[in-house]
């Protein structure tokens, strides 16, 4: 620490949960926690900061930080649904009043996926959690990024996507609009009812809450596993929109692939089903031959800490430290 503060104050914020840690200068995570989610989308942008500066006040106390003034140098927020410029600057904004540092930048939580998944801060990161969502950026940083506002902009899967594929899919085989498919009796027998049909009822009558669709995403790859042709049919179509966002976005930037990492983050992907890594894997070798993928193996906050220590002009080593910090227990 300098002056009695950390280096960076690190936010990870999602829809159902938001990470922060304060990060010393020498790279070591002073403090770190996990509170409720934060997003912009469902509280506001203001009401979004008063949640995390509740979070920020606790995570200093933690650190035993004097929270009266400024705790951290530098505020590296990567956040989830901050897809416009527009609304990164807001935020951004919002988060420099709080007063909590000197200097702060938001960014969509892609970027920290990113950063969180290569050494050297370039490349290109897919996530997959609820939906999917991608960013590259040349070594020169540049940037080539997608809106992600799901099928109105031309986005396929991810949780919510791959759900509805399943319902849809184990419908039409049940009712023979469609080839005959296992899809349809493990779902069922995932929520405990007795047909597809009576889930699919359940949903419409609002018994079975839309949310709680996400977890058919289990049920397909464990259905893809057994060799159900439908299953593995959608399992490589997801593999295959990985794929197409990341090369979409190096096209743009004019980046030749070979030797471009592609960062796999998001809890579809970081579930590291074998189908799924492997069906990313053909198609990315197919187009874009030379492009390695690799799974994201710290949390995201992580990255953002990076970010932030890139924000900084922190050395080499404590962005070592702060790696390391992420891979052991802390």
């Amino acid at each position: 620490m300098a002056d009695g503060q950390a280096a960076v104050l690190a936010i990870d914020g999602g829809n159902s949960k938001t990470d922060v840690a304060l990060v010393g200068w020498d790279g070591t995570v002073l403090a770190a926690l996990r509170g409720p989610g934060a997003s912009h989308e469902r509280h506001g942008t203001d009401g979004a900061v008063r949640r995390l500066g509740e979070l920020i006040v606790t995570v200093a106390d933690k650190a035993g930080l004097d929270r009266s003034g400024v705790i951290a140098d530098h505020v590296s927020a990567c956040l989830a649904g901050a897809d416009l410029p527009e609304e990164e600057q807001a935020l951004t904004a919002a988060l420099l009043a709080g007063g909590w540092s000197r200097t702060a930048v938001a960014v969509n939580d892609t970027f920290a996926v990113l950063r969180g998944g290569v050494d050297e801060p370039w490349g290109v990161a897919v996530t997959c959690g609820a939906g999917i969502n991608c960013v590259a950026v040349t070594p020169s940083g540049a940037v080539a990024r997608y809106l992600a506002l799901g099928g109105l902009t031309g986005d396929w899967g991810g949780g919510w996507g791959l759900a509805k594929a399943v319902l849809w899919h184990a419908m039409r085989g049940w009712d023979g609009r469609g080839p005959a498919t296992a899809l349809g009796a493990a779902a069922a027998g995932h929520f405990g009812l007795a047909s597809i049909r009576d889930v699919a009822v359940a949903v419409h009558r609002g018994d079975l809450a839309k949310a709680g669709l996400h977890g058919l995403t289990s049920v397909l790859f464990a259905v893809a596993a057994e060799g159900d042709p439908v299953a593995r049919s959608l399992v490589d179509r997801q593999g295959a929109e990985v794929c197409v966002m990341a090369v979409a976005a190096m096209r743009q930037l004019g980046m030749a692939p070979a030797g471009v990492p592609v960062v796999l983050g998001g809890g579809l992907l970081e579930a590291r089903d074998p189908l799924l890594l492997a069906a990313v894997g053909r198609h990315l070798a197919r187009d874009a031959p030379g492009a390695t993928a690799r799974v994201l193996d710290v949390p995201p906050v992580a990255g953002a800490a990076l970010l932030g220590l890139d924000h900084v002009g922190a050395p080499t080593a404590p962005k070592l430290r702060l790696r390391a910090c992420y891979r052991a227990p802390i």
